[in-house]
């Protein structure tokens, strides 16, 4: 602002000399002498603020490489956190994919082989979005794969895990989710819905949605939630998804809903899991754009039969 100040003086009073001088100009050393000083100056305070510009600009460019280093490091961790591979002889396969709106996500999932032969796996949106959002999904996954290995039923782990939330986040954030254990002894399934958005089921006898549970996690310290119960045959298909999916195009008064999202599972049901995955994202992108307002995370699961040595 000094410099501004500066430099706006100089330069009126060289104008006002310039006019009052213009008869003079080649008579008067002094007029010279006094313009001649006024242009140097004035040229000096342009190229100091210049200088000045330069580095505020290099400062800036320094200051969003380091942030895009950070983001770029918090990404290759939390993508450490998603299953690197999915369990293969537990009388279930799966294939999941997250797409992040902007770099680091929010939504979570996972699945866990236990170590008593039961197989758990759950869907998660964190409320809120950024970085945030994905320090307090690592927390969720940290807290929950500690629960799932302890060998607490899927009410409990819930239970806890709201429990958790609420005390880590002081009720001001919560995660919806769905919670679902696989016993492929008895090839039954027990699964919670937290708020989330309801898993479509596909089997021999129709299309539904997996609805029972409770509010999200966190928004309430004691909540109890109650249980819901498959028993799944083999090509049984559960697709699990996070509102990114559903909602994508709703910034346009248009977004891709349950229907559309239902019609390309089942329009896809008999490919392999990763095709069907492949085609649905492509579904979203095709009708939404590449630029999506919120995560996407899809989850596949699908019932397959049992090998003789596990029944």
């Amino acid at each position: 602002m000094r410099d501004k100040t500066y430099l706006i003086s100089v330069l009126l009073g060289s104008g006002l000399l310039l006019y009052v001088g213009r008869g003079m100009l080649l008579e008067s050393t002094v007029v010279t002498w006094g313009l001649t000083f006024a242009g140097t100056t004035a040229a000096g305070v342009m190229g100091m603020a210049l200088y000045r510009v330069q580095q505020e600009l290099r400062a800036s460019r320094h200051e969003l490489a380091r942030k895009q280093a950070e983001l770029n490091f918090a990404y290759e961790v939390q993508q450490a956190l998603f299953p690197r591979q999915f369990p293969r002889d537990g009388g279930l396969e799966f294939s999941g994919v997250c797409v992040p709106a902007s770099g680091i996500s929010g939504d979570y999932y996972d699945v866990l082989d236990l170590a008593d032969g039961r197989l758990v796996f759950a869907i998660a949106d964190i409320s809120g979005k950024g970085i945030s959002a994905a320090i307090l999904m690592s927390n969720l996954h940290a807290v929950l794969r500690t629960l799932a290995h302890s060998g607490h039923a899927p009410a409990e782990v819930c239970s806890r895990l709201n429990r958790h939330l609420f005390d880590v986040a002081d009720g001001t954030r919560f995660a919806t989710m769905f919670y679902a254990e696989w016993n492929c002894r008895e090839r039954r399934l027990h699964y919670i819905n937290a708020g989330h958005n309801p898993p479509i089921f596909f089997s021999a006898g129709g299309v539904r949605r997996l609805e029972p549970g409770g509010t999200p996690l966190g928004m309430f310290y004691a909540v109890e939630y109650p249980v819901g119960e498959l028993v799944l045959q083999p090509g049984d298909l559960i697709a699990l998804y996070s509102d990114g999916v559903t909602e994508a195009g709703i910034d346009r008064d248009n977004d891709f809903g349950e229907a559309r999202l239902e019609s390309a599972l089942t329009a896809h049901r008999d490919r392999s899991l990763v095709e069907i995955q492949r085609r649905v994202v492509a579904a979203v992108h095709d009708w939404a754009g590449q630029e999506l307002e919120d995560d996407m995370t899809l989850l596949l699961v699908r019932a397959t039969e049992v090998r003789k040595e596990e029944s």
